[in-house]
Parts: C-alpha cells; structure tokens; sequence
C-alpha cells in the first residue's frame, strides 16, 4: 500500500473531517453605542451577582450560568425573575461569564444588556458585543459605572460623561499583578487611575480596601458616570420600563 495511503488512514474520521472543513473563524463583532445595545436587549438592569455555576477550562470559565439578583430594572419587557440565569459557553472576546461569590462575600454589581434564550425558557444570554459594564458603590452611597469601560464592543467614547468620583468600594482597587503594564500605564496617564502604596494595616477602610499583611501596589479607580446620568443620556427610547411587569 502507498505509504501517504496508510498515514492517511490511521487519522481518526472526526480529525480527518475537521482537516478537510476546519471550523471558520469567527466573524468580527461590530461595535455599538450603549443606546443601539439597550436598544436591542430585551433587559436591561443593574444586577448582583448571586451564584454562578461553571466549568472552568485552564483555570477560565468555558461553560455554565450565573444567577444575578435584579437591583434597579431600566428595561422590562416580560414579568422578572427571582433570579436571571445568564447562559453562556465557550471562549470568546466578548463572552457573558461574571467573577464567582465565594462565601460570606458579597456579590459584585453589573448593568447587563441581556436577551431572551432562544433554546431554554427563562434563561438569558449577552450580546453579540458582550453584556455587563461593572457598577461601584460611591461615597455619597449612590451607584456609577467604572469608568474606562471593560468587556464591550462599544462604537462610541463615553469619556466626555464620566466624571472625577471617590468610590466606597473595594472594587475600585485592582491590584498591580492583575493589570497588563500597557493598560495601566495608559490609564495612569489619562487620570483613569491613581496609584497605592499600601503598608501592612489589622484593619479594613471601605476607601482603602481589605487589611493587606505585606506592601502592595494599588491602583484605584477615579472617575465614574452615574446611573442616573446615564439613563438621561440614554433616553426613554432605549430605556422603557413598563412596571406592571417588575
């Protein structure tokens, strides 16, 4: 038998197949403004994240749901559920995956651009172009969107409505090891970020963060655009909220 003959017929059938028709790779996602996502989602809200329940793949989340708590809907087009179930799987740019609650940890908040399932009843999906914008709890104990944006295709710079804010939320640190050199640099000099140095402390300040037992760096968050702004700049058109459903 042709030697090539032989090789060829030791390579399983799916692999073979997937020689032949490799998988396309996948489209570019065009980016939208926040008024074209609501637009498009059949809920927006400011959420909490509950629970998840996920596969994890190389230590990153590759399959599963969270379950969010809704805190302020902006956008209700069928009756809420206790909790929203967000489906997400696979790894992709823009995917719907929220960071895990460990015990006695309270959940982080989100304003999420969701769509209904097409495949289970009663759970949701993201967008195309990703689905939550992470939402800090301010001194004044209002709530605003971090600001430089993460995580979403978006067509538009938002950096006219974001303003300097003082949050009271340890989410607004991110520590060195978990920011490329690029990023923070670039936001460092756009002053997106300040940064820390932080010593040894027994004790937790909601404005410097949890009690640290060797020195750290520190990067904090310094502006914010508030949900109320927002929804303004977003108008009732994308923004409708019929309360009979809530």
């Amino acid at each position: 038998m042709n030697r090539a003959l032989a090789l060829l017929l030791l390579i399983p059938a799916m692999s073979f197949g997937q020689f032949l028709n490799p998988e396309p790779e996948p489209e570019p996602v065009e980016p939208r403004s926040l008024e074209q996502l609501a637009m498009a989602a059949d809920l927006v809200a400011l959420v909490q994240v509950a629970d998840t329940d996920y596969a994890f793949t190389r230590g990153f989340p590759s399959g599963g749901s969270a379950f969010l708590k809704v805190l302020i809907p902006y956008k209700v087009t069928r009756p809420l559920e206790d909790f929203l179930e967000v489906y997400e799987e696979g790894l992709h740019e823009f995917e719907c995956y929220f960071p895990t609650v460990d015990v006695d940890e309270v959940g982080r908040r989100f304003l999420v651009f969701l769509t209904f399932s097409t495949d289970v009843e009663e759970q949701y999906n993201g967008l195309p172009q990703g689905c939550a914008l992470e939402v800090l709890v301010t001194r004044e104990n209002l709530y605003a969107l971090r600001f430089p944006f993460q995580g979403m295709a978006l067509n538009q710079d938002y950096s006219s409505w974001a303003v300097p804010t003082v949050f009271a939320d340890e989410n607004a640190l991110v520590l060195d090891e978990n920011i490329t050199p690029d990023l923070r640099n670039t936001w460092l000099e756009a002053g997106w970020l300040t940064r820390e140095d932080l010593t040894p402390d027994d004790g937790f300040d909601p404005l410097s963060g949890p009690a640290t037992t060797e020195a750290e760096i520190r990067y904090r968050f310094t502006h914010g655009i508030d949900l109320t702004t927002l929804r303004k700049q977003l108008g009732p058109e994308a923004l409708t909220l019929d309360r009979t459903l809530k």
